[in-house]
């Protein structure tokens, strides 16, 4: 392909406008991520208590509910976010970025799984006359178990966001048209989420990895809600990844 179908076929969209959208629903990720997994679990689970969650989840079931559609809505984000991110760096590296996305898309199908898991308790907690074989005692700690599960599950995706945010660092340190100090950033980040390979250390260490990874996210999304990327910089590494003389990543 020469370099004039490229820019033909740039020109037909705006990077800046692609960049501002993968701002922005990076953005409505975090945001969703927070009320699901910080603002609900956080007032209806209470740890090792049992009866006291299944007690929550019963006074507050349409909250519940809320939660899990803003769990998909946040998977959705991140699905999309994942494509976007392929499509902006793979001038830097076509097939670092292609992993990332399949780093980044294993993510997103286990945690969205783990979701199903999250929302269980409504079933387990529901009255249903097939559950009637079980004490109460036993459906509580059933409920609690399976919102259990999703939280490690969710631990475990964050494996594969690790090592999806250590390629995308990795390609804005090798571009030419984002800062490479948030290619840092998503280094730091991705080097912190790889502390779930071990989720005892995640666990323990997780405000300040979350704090940290807050931070590095946050200055990506600033930047591409404010600047985009420099497109004259991607089109021009665009169109020397594609030249004969150029050796693939």
């Amino acid at each position: 392909m020469s370099t004039n179908v490229i820019t033909q076929v740039i020109g037909k969209r705006s990077l800046g406008s692609v960049a501002r959208i993968a701002g922005a629903l990076y953005l409505l990720t975090i945001l969703t991520g927070i009320f699901s997994a910080g603002y609900v679990s956080g007032r209806l689970v209470v740890n090792g208590d049992a009866a006291a969650t299944a007690a929550n989840i019963l006074a507050h079931r349409g909250l519940l509910q809320l939660a899990f559609a803003v769990y998909l809505i946040e998977m959705a984000c991140q699905v999309a976010i994942t494509a976007l991110f392929y499509d902006l760096l793979k001038p830097a590296g076509r097939s670092v970025s292609l992993v990332a996305a399949f780093l980044g898309l294993t993510g997103c199908i286990i945690k969205t799984l783990s979701h199903l898991f999250f929302i269980a308790p409504l079933l387990i907690l529901g009255g249903a006359h097939y559950l009637s074989v079980f004490s109460a005692e036993h459906l509580q700690a059933l409920a609690l178990l399976f919102l259990r599960v999703n939280d490690h599950g969710a631990a475990i995706a964050l494996v594969f966001f690790g090592f999806s945010a250590l390629l995308t660092g990795y390609l804005i340190i090798r571009s030419s048209f984002l800062p490479r100090i948030l290619g840092v950033l998503s280094v730091f980040g991705g080097l912190g989420w790889l502390t779930f390979l071990y989720q005892p250390l995640g666990y323990h260490l997780f405000p300040y990895i979350a704090a940290f990874g807050l931070l590095g996210a946050a200055s990506l999304i600033l930047w591409l809600l404010v600047f985009g990327v420099n497109e004259q910089r991607w089109k021009e590494q665009a169109s020397a990844a594609l030249s004969p003389d150029h050796v693939p990543h």
